[in-house]
């Protein structure tokens, strides 16, 4: 079964007595792909990406020169760049991988080795998982030689290679041709300029070629596999027409085939934020940007620094100096950090007031507590005992925010922080990450 003519044509220079075997029927994983793409919004909130965010696939197909088996180290300094240098309320990140690496190492080594980035944000998509919706999702992709990346490209995803062993590709495939044409990574350079150049310079045309190579009969591979199927059987097929099952937005779940729900961040948070107090025209607006501290290493940046803000235009308020602050899980791994948290977080907890009570106890060098319970609320303890509950207003959508409600405890800290007053709160604020912006209603509980 062959997608296209130039496939023919490769093999009968290859293995000439193959090719009148051969049968031309479309590609089935690249007619799920196109037919799922009018889909990409549903995609992306089962994936839990938030306005405002892109979503970054890393992807590796399997052996010793692929971008998981690079002998090199690229993989872990790429994942180790990922959670650096990406704010993580600007950035999602999921990692599809062969299958043979699951196989070949086993699920318990695959994710041993993940084990560290899945704490800074990266979802890892099982091997029987719902990778075709996550590419279908992506804003980019950073991968290999392998079919998805391939895929990718094809449907006009900007793509980077992480690794390319040329020596392995048939030099006229269109594999080794979007080898020849795709931007590289450059590996121990920062990170984040590379993508923000990959999604700038990028045209969703550029791979007009490959796109027509990867399927010389798209939207058509059910009819013609099942008219080869039946014509080999010899029978008649059936009269309704053919159909390939059609991608449905991932589930969540234990099950092999669903995706992880995104986890709450474990790795430590270094905080940036600033504050509008753009009372009275409007309610305060504070900008939030967390990155995943993810230690000492050999690739550590130095740490964001705290600097001023530009002058506002004229006629707006003055946004005060940039802060920072270190907000930290509860459950991190690492609980040797916890002292150095200035904000404690938790999630799901079955009482959370009582949580935030016990937490301020546990860790009296923090100021405030924090406890996410809803995916639009978050319940935060101040130092004066209050309760302070946050949630997302209903966006014009009518669809509830999805952003990380964690954040909303980080805002508040940076406006307690100022002196400010919790009660001029009370009609409303707003919380921007990234190019989002968040609006909160607030209600304040007082010490019982």
């Amino acid at each position: 079964m062959l997608s296209h003519p130039e496939q023919l044509t490769r093999l009968r220079r290859a293995c000439p007595p193959a090719a009148h075997t051969a049968v031309l029927a479309g590609d089935p994983c690249f007619d799920r792909l196109l037919d799922a793409l009018p889909h990409r919004d549903d995609f992306r909130r089962a994936l839990g990406v938030a306005a405002g965010q892109r979503l970054i696939v890393v992807n590796s197909t399997w052996g010793p020169r692929s971008l998981f088996g690079d002998t090199h180290d690229v993989l872990p300094w790429l994942l180790d760049s990922l959670a650096r240098e990406l704010p993580v309320d600007g950035y999602r990140r999921c990692a599809v991988l062969h299958p043979n690496i699951w196989h070949g190492h086993g699920p318990g080594q695959v994710r041993a080795w993940l084990r560290h980035a899945e704490y800074a944000g990266l979802t890892v998509v099982p091997p029987l998982g719902p990778w075709r919706q996550v590419l279908a999702a992506a804003d980019a992709v950073i991968g290999d030689h392998g079919s998805v990346t391939y895929y990718a490209a094809a449907i006009g995803t900007p793509v980077l290679l992480g690794a390319f062993p040329a020596q392995d590709l048939d030099p006229a495939s269109p594999v080794a041709e979007l080898g020849r044409t795709a931007p590289r990574l450059r590996p121990y350079e920062p990170l984040l300029p590379q993508l923000e150049k990959l999604l700038t310079d990028h045209h969703p045309d550029r791979y007009a070629q490959l796109t027509a190579l990867a399927s010389s009969a798209p939207g058509a591979s059910a009819g013609l596999l099942r008219r080869t199927f039946y014509g080999l059987i010899g029978l008649a097929e059936p009269s309704p027409p053919a159909y390939l099952p059609r991608l449905l937005p991932p589930a969540h779940g234990d099950d092999a085939t669903a995706v992880p729900p995104a986890t709450p961040l474990r790795t430590p948070l270094q905080v940036l934020t600033h504050v509008h107090d753009r009372r009275p025209t409007a309610p305060p607006e504070i900008t939030v940007t967390r990155y995943a501290d993810v230690g000492s290493g050999p690739y550590a940046p130095s740490a964001p620094s705290t600097t001023a803000s530009p002058p506002a235009p004229a006629g707006q308020a003055t946004p005060q100096v940039v802060a920072s602050h270190t907000a930290i899980h509860e459950d991190a791994p690492d609980s040797t950090r916890l002292p150095l948290a200035d904000l404690v977080l938790h999630d799901s907890q079955p009482e959370p007031a009582a949580w935030t009570q016990e937490a301020m106890r546990r860790h009296r060098h923090c100021a405030m507590a924090a406890c996410v319970t809803a995916p639009d609320t978050c319940l935060v303890r101040v130092p004066d005992g209050s309760l302070v509950t946050l949630t997302a207003a209903p966006g014009p959508d009518d669809r509830r925010d999805r952003c990380d409600p964690a954040v909303y405890a980080s805002a508040l800290y940076a406006w307690y922080e100022r002196g400010k007053s919790l009660e001029d709160l009370l009609d409303g604020l707003t919380v921007v990450t990234g190019d989002a912006a968040h609006r909160l209603q607030v209600t304040i509980t007082p010490p019982g």
